[in-house]
């Protein structure tokens, strides 16, 4: 994907800031400040979303200095600086600007909508069990096997936000075999942290766990969802394409930090 590729028309990317938005709302940490019209995060945990600069507005800094000081600012976070590329990023041409001074490329991600919900409102019930933000964080990690730092630092942007999220798990015997969560800001919803433990795959539960959080969200005011999902994650694609979802537009990270993943 070149600079083309994330290029879009004026009324395009316009459509897709109230997205970006929310995305950026529901991954908020309370480590995080502004660098001369960038967005540095420093959440220690899974999401990259949360410890990665996102390029808002141009600024006035020279580019090379205003990356000069992100890479300080990380470094004395014990971080990896990790550059959030989108079409919404600027300065323009920063993704092959990024790539001339040796940012390597990884994680293709699809942000991908659902601008109507209603006809999934309309479901057979399944028993869900409602967990907070810290049951959650702690849920899906053991089905992740994430690292305890992970869980914590997870379970630390829960409890902070200042967007609604509702968590849910499907249980079984007493066995979790699904989990996810959902953001509703306004009349738009994401879709985040979906998860099947391996064991139960190849069941349907992903779809029908998705649409009972759409359909919850409809009865909280949400009318449209969006996701974030990698690209190569081909069987979750297959699921959120059947639900109607449709990619929106695709992002990645560049750093030149060897540690970063």
């Amino acid at each position: 994907m070149s600079d083309a590729d994330l290029a879009l028309p004026a009324s395009s990317a316009a459509d897709l800031v109230p997205i970006e938005d929310a995305g950026l709302n529901a991954s908020a940490p309370r480590e995080q400040r502004m660098l001369d019209g960038w967005l540095l995060r420093f959440s220690p945990g899974k999401a990259k979303r949360a410890r990665c600069v996102n390029a808002l507005y141009s600024g006035r800094l020279a580019l090379a200095h205003k990356l000069e000081r992100c890479e300080r600012a990380y470094a004395e976070a014990g971080l990896p600086m990790i550059v959030r590329v989108t079409p919404l990023s600027e300065p323009a041409g920063l993704d092959a600007t990024l790539a001339a001074m040796g940012f390597r490329r990884f994680d293709d991600t699809r942000v991908m909508l659902l601008p109507e919900i209603d006809a999934l409102a309309a479901r057979s019930p399944i028993d869900l069990v409602d967990l907070d933000g810290d049951e959650f964080a702690h849920t899906v990690g053991a089905l992740r096997a994430s690292p305890a730092a992970q869980v914590e630092a997870h379970a630390s942007r829960l409890r902070q936000t200042a967007v609604r999220h509702r968590a849910f798990a499907l249980r079984e015997d007493g066995r979790t075999l699904a989990c996810g969560q959902f953001a509703v800001e306004g009349r738009l919803v994401g879709l985040y942290d979906v998860f099947t433990a391996e064991e139960a795959r190849n069941r349907g539960l992903g779809t029908r766990l998705c649409r009972e959080l759409l359909a919850r969200a409809h009865a909280d005011g949400a009318r449209s969802a969006y996701l974030q999902v990698e690209a190569d994650n081909h069987a979750a694609r297959a699921i959120y394409h059947r639900l109607g979802f449709a990619d929106a537009y695709a992002y990645h990270y560049r750093t030149r930090d060897p540690r970063a993943s």
